[in-house]
């Protein structure tokens, strides 16, 4: 299976020399990176473009101008990667948050769904352990909040290590997409569910990064709350 697997990058100079050979080593012949940088002003494009060269035709930078937001800059990354060759599209954090063993996973997974996640919430998930219980119960309610009021079927509704089928990407109206933090992982859901998507869950263990800095504040936890009401209301 031809794979395209978008990391968008902001201040990941630290992670994404860690994380991109731990791609590669992972028996995926027909995989290919497509790195999305912000204009990091830590020298994550620089540290891409080295990475490009470390590994010829096997990874692919595109520089991002304008507004920043990982929304933004998915929409940007999904319109150039289909239109290459790629069987499927992926979506995955650079700070290893999301476990890249489990990219092969997912692979499996999708030969029986139109969208294959990674879930911290069926049975063999988790969270890092060394979260305080605080966190662990926001993360469980935010889940919760947005499953209940969009009525989506899968058990981690925000987590963004995902795999979809070329296909069911491009049925999706993401261009039209109205969030653009991490509620953008939601919103893009409920599209898919409305095209009749067929989901598919793989158990992941979600770690905290070791190394740069989060890009989680009160006003993306804000914005992810009262955007989903906006969802509903206008795909209602």
């Amino acid at each position: 299976m031809k794979i395209t697997l978008v990391l968008p990058t902001y201040n990941e100079a630290e992670n994404l020399p860690r994380l991109v050979p731990a791609l590669f080593n992972l028996g995926l012949p027909d995989l290919r990176l497509l790195i999305v940088d912000d204009l990091s002003p830590d020298g994550t494009g620089d540290v891409a473009e080295g990475l490009a060269k470390q590994f010829p035709g096997r990874i692919e930078v595109l520089h991002r101008k304008g507004p920043r937001g990982l929304g933004r800059a998915y929409v940007f990354a999904f319109e150039h990667a289909l239109q290459g060759d790629a069987e499927a599209i992926g979506q995955m954090d650079c700070d290893f948050s999301h476990p890249p063993e489990k990219l092969p996973a997912l692979a499996a997974r999708l030969e029986t769904c139109d969208l294959a996640l990674g879930s911290r919430y069926i049975p063999g998930g988790g969270v890092d352990e060394r979260w305080p219980l605080w966190r662990k119960a926001l993360s469980r309610w935010a889940n919760f909040y947005a499953r209940s009021i969009l009525g989506l079927p899968v058990r981690d509704v925000t987590g963004g290590f995902r795999l979809w089928r070329r296909e069911m990407l491009q049925r999706i109206p993401y261009r039209y997409v109205i969030s653009n933090g991490y509620v953008f992982l939601v919103e893009l859901l409920y599209l898919a569910q409305l095209q009749g998507c067929r989901f598919g869950e793989v158990p992941i263990y979600f770690a905290d990064r070791k190394w740069g800095e989060s890009k989680m504040n009160i006003r993306v936890q804000l914005e992810a709350a009262w955007r989903v009401w906006q969802v509903k209301w206008r795909y209602g």
